[in-house]
């Protein structure tokens, strides 16, 4: 099966949000890679340990901004 790439989408980079409402905190990285199903992996940083790691776009886009 052939995928069609598509430009990663537009981050506000160093943006911080949080996994839910109460959720750690962690700051908006680049684009990684597109996934089969269309969506991508964006790093991101964990505020509190500096730990990095990936995540899906299509779930960042509906965390809340951190307060």
């Amino acid at each position: 099966m052939s995928l069609a790439l598509t430009e990663p989408p537009a981050l506000a980079q160093g943006r911080i949000k949080s996994f839910g409402v109460f959720g750690p905190k962690y700051e908006v990285g680049d684009p990684l890679r597109q996934l089969a199903d269309g969506d991508w992996m964006v790093r991101i940083k964990l505020v509190e340990s500096g730990e990095e790691a990936e995540y899906r776009y299509s779930h960042l886009v509906n965390d809340p901004e951190a307060r």
